[in-house]
């Protein structure tokens, strides 16, 4: 139960400390009262900070939810980030303790939890999982100049249309990529425009808009008309390196042909 519990009368709170002084040990005074250990412990603990039986004068108004509703609730949405103030209210209440939304905002802020809009993710794979962090293993000692010299590419879906409800999640600060705080995302799920890009550390290329489905020949296309123009645009050393991920028209035979040709550098392809 989340409630608060009753409080012990003065008298028995005095007799708990009267058997401690006879020297009776907690868990005989706890059977002798039919009070919990923890209880008699406190009790006791306290008389001999404070020399006090009777509660100590609150700073400010004690807290409607007990420490062990705050737990349960931190439990609670730790195992379901996704879990609503009013499922959080009607806990309260099932319990006998009715409460606002600040007063659970309050507790949970205590322990690090706060409001977050949900971020949207690729939706990962095992497999995809294991190969990022395989690559990220590979190149973790790669110098700050490897990477300047890098041009990294992808294709994107841009959506029109369609629905953008805001999900909120409850969690710590820095675990905003945790995969149970965020909504997984497809990447070319019914979107209305396609988008192909590169990037490095010295800036933005060009920005492709793809008619039609997507093929080896278009890819390649679009890497005749935009890819060393915008080598040349973020003013890439020579020798750089072109980061692409193992998308089937990526990889397609004529597509390497063409990088051969043109004597572009490949990276490790990402999963």
């Amino acid at each position: 139960m989340m409630g608060k519990s009753k409080e012990l009368s003065q008298d028995l709170r005095s007799l708990i400390v009267a058997q401690h002084q006879n020297g009776t040990g907690y868990r005989l005074i706890s059977k002798n009262l039919s009070i919990p250990v923890s209880t008699v412990g406190a009790i006791i603990r306290k008389w001999k900070k404070y020399h006090l039986i009777i509660n100590r004068p609150r700073t400010g108004a004690p807290r409607k939810i007990s420490d062990q509703g705050v737990r349960k609730m931190v439990r609670r949405v730790l195992k379901e980030p996704r879990t609503t103030w009013k499922a959080l209210q009607k806990d309260m209440e099932a319990a006998g303790t009715s409460v606002t939304e600040k007063t659970i905002g309050n507790a949970l802020h205590r322990h690090g939890l706060y409001g977050r809009s949900a971020r949207k993710t690729p939706f990962l794979k095992k497999r995809h999982v294991e190969a990022r962090l395989k690559f990220a293993k590979q190149h973790l000692d790669k110098p700050v100049e490897y990477w300047e010299n890098v041009v990294w590419s992808d294709e994107t879906k841009i959506e029109l249309f369609g629905c953008h409800t805001t999900h909120h999640v409850w969690r710590r600060n820095g675990t905003a990529h945790h995969p149970n705080n965020t909504i997984p995302t497809v990447k070319f799920g019914g979107g209305n425009i396609m988008a192909w890009g590169c990037f490095s550390s010295r800036g933005t290329g060009r920005l492709h808009i793809i008619e039609g489905a997507m093929n080896g020949n278009i890819y390649r296309q679009i890497l005749e008309m935009n890819l060393l123009p915008s080598t040349r645009m973020m003013k890439m050393r020579r020798g750089w390196t072109f980061q692409q991920d193992n998308d089937p028209k990526h990889t397609a035979k004529l597509t390497l042909e063409w990088f051969k040709k043109k004597c572009v550098r490949m990276a490790q392809s990402i999963t």
